[in-house]
Protein backbone atom coordinates (compact mmCIF):
# COMPACT_ATOMS: atom_id res chain seq x y z
CA UNK A 1 0.00 0.00 0.00
CA UNK A 2 1.17 3.46 -0.84
CA UNK A 3 2.40 5.40 2.19
CA UNK A 4 3.55 8.98 2.02
CA UNK A 5 5.99 10.59 4.40
CA UNK A 6 6.27 14.35 4.89
CA UNK A 7 9.32 16.03 6.37
CA UNK A 8 10.94 19.43 6.68
CA UNK A 9 8.62 21.13 9.11
CA UNK A 10 9.77 23.04 12.12
CA UNK A 11 9.80 26.35 13.93
CA UNK A 12 10.58 29.43 11.88
CA UNK A 13 10.37 33.14 12.50
CA UNK A 14 7.96 35.33 10.54
CA UNK A 15 9.41 36.09 7.13
CA UNK A 16 11.42 32.90 7.15
CA UNK A 17 11.40 29.93 4.78
CA UNK A 18 11.03 26.18 4.90
CA UNK A 19 11.09 23.46 2.30
CA UNK A 20 8.83 20.49 2.86
CA UNK A 21 9.41 17.13 1.25
CA UNK A 22 6.97 14.36 0.43
CA UNK A 23 8.19 10.91 -0.48
CA UNK A 24 6.82 7.39 -0.59
CA UNK A 25 7.91 4.67 1.76
CA UNK A 26 9.07 1.36 0.39
CA UNK A 27 9.46 0.79 -3.33
CA UNK A 28 6.40 2.71 -4.47
CA UNK A 29 7.08 5.42 -7.01
CA UNK A 30 5.17 8.66 -7.16
CA UNK A 31 5.69 9.47 -10.81
CA UNK A 32 2.29 8.09 -11.80
CA UNK A 33 0.43 10.46 -9.50
CA UNK A 34 -0.52 14.05 -9.16
CA UNK A 35 0.53 15.19 -5.70
CA UNK A 36 -1.08 17.83 -3.55
CA UNK A 37 -0.04 19.71 -0.45
CA UNK A 38 -2.61 20.60 2.19
CA UNK A 39 -2.56 22.03 5.68
CA UNK A 40 -4.76 21.93 8.72
CA UNK A 41 -4.63 24.38 11.58
CA UNK A 42 -6.24 23.60 14.95
CA UNK A 43 -9.99 23.96 14.75
CA UNK A 44 -9.96 24.50 11.01
CA UNK A 45 -10.68 22.35 8.00
CA UNK A 46 -7.91 20.89 5.89
CA UNK A 47 -7.24 23.24 2.99
CA UNK A 48 -5.55 22.71 -0.34
CA UNK A 49 -2.41 24.71 -1.01
CA UNK A 50 -0.84 23.43 -4.18
CA UNK A 51 -0.89 20.54 -6.60
CA UNK A 52 1.52 19.27 -9.23
CA UNK A 53 0.92 16.90 -12.13
CA UNK A 54 2.70 13.58 -12.40
CA UNK A 55 5.19 14.94 -14.93
CA UNK A 56 5.65 18.22 -13.11
CA UNK A 57 4.45 20.13 -16.14
CA UNK A 58 1.37 21.61 -14.53
CA UNK A 59 0.81 23.18 -11.14
CA UNK A 60 -2.00 24.78 -9.18
CA UNK A 61 -1.93 27.15 -6.21
CA UNK A 62 -4.51 28.49 -3.86
CA UNK A 63 -4.82 32.26 -3.84
CA UNK A 64 -3.49 32.60 -0.32
CA UNK A 65 -0.12 30.97 -1.10
CA UNK A 66 0.38 32.04 -4.69
CA UNK A 67 3.61 33.98 -4.96
CA UNK A 68 4.97 32.67 -1.66
CA UNK A 69 4.91 28.88 -2.07
CA UNK A 70 6.38 26.86 -4.92
CA UNK A 71 5.67 23.22 -5.61
CA UNK A 72 8.10 21.04 -7.53
CA UNK A 73 9.01 17.42 -7.93
CA UNK A 74 12.03 15.31 -8.71
CA UNK A 75 10.76 11.98 -9.95
CA UNK A 76 14.28 10.58 -10.02
CA UNK A 77 14.36 11.13 -6.25
CA UNK A 78 10.72 10.14 -5.85
CA UNK A 79 10.10 13.37 -3.97
CA UNK A 80 7.73 16.31 -4.18
CA UNK A 81 8.70 19.58 -2.55
CA UNK A 82 6.90 22.62 -1.24
CA UNK A 83 9.14 25.64 -0.90
CA UNK A 84 7.54 28.12 1.47
CA UNK A 85 8.81 31.67 1.66
CA UNK A 86 7.79 34.70 3.71
CA UNK A 87 6.04 32.52 6.24
CA UNK A 88 3.62 34.21 8.61
CA UNK A 89 2.03 33.12 11.90
CA UNK A 90 -1.19 32.28 10.07
CA UNK A 91 0.74 29.62 8.12
CA UNK A 92 1.12 27.63 11.33
CA UNK A 93 -0.47 24.22 10.75
CA UNK A 94 0.20 20.58 10.11
CA UNK A 95 1.14 20.14 6.47
CA UNK A 96 0.16 17.02 4.54
CA UNK A 97 0.77 15.56 1.11
CA UNK A 98 -1.48 13.13 -0.70
CA UNK A 99 -1.91 11.54 -4.13
CA UNK A 100 -4.58 12.09 -6.72
CA UNK A 101 -5.37 11.06 -10.27
CA UNK A 102 -6.53 14.55 -11.14
CA UNK A 103 -4.92 17.93 -10.70
CA UNK A 104 -7.08 19.65 -8.14
CA UNK A 105 -7.01 21.35 -4.74
CA UNK A 106 -10.20 19.61 -3.65
CA UNK A 107 -9.22 17.15 -0.93
CA UNK A 108 -12.05 14.73 -1.78
CA UNK A 109 -10.00 13.61 -4.79
CA UNK A 110 -7.00 12.65 -2.68
CA UNK A 111 -5.98 9.41 -1.01
CA UNK A 112 -3.06 7.96 0.90
CA UNK A 113 -2.43 10.91 3.15
CA UNK A 114 0.85 11.14 4.99
CA UNK A 115 1.09 11.66 8.74
CA UNK A 116 1.86 15.33 8.36
CA UNK A 117 4.67 17.62 9.44
CA UNK A 118 4.21 20.51 11.86
CA UNK A 119 5.07 24.02 10.74
CA UNK A 120 5.11 26.70 13.41
CA UNK A 121 5.74 30.34 12.56
CA UNK A 122 6.47 32.39 15.62
CA UNK A 123 8.90 34.96 16.93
Amino acid sequence: QLQLVESGGGLVQPGGSLRLSCTASGSTTLDAYDIGWFRQAPGKEREGLSSISSSGGATMYSDFVKGRFTISRDNAKNTVYLQMNNLQPEDTAVYYCAVSEVLTLDRQWYDYWGQGTQVTVSS
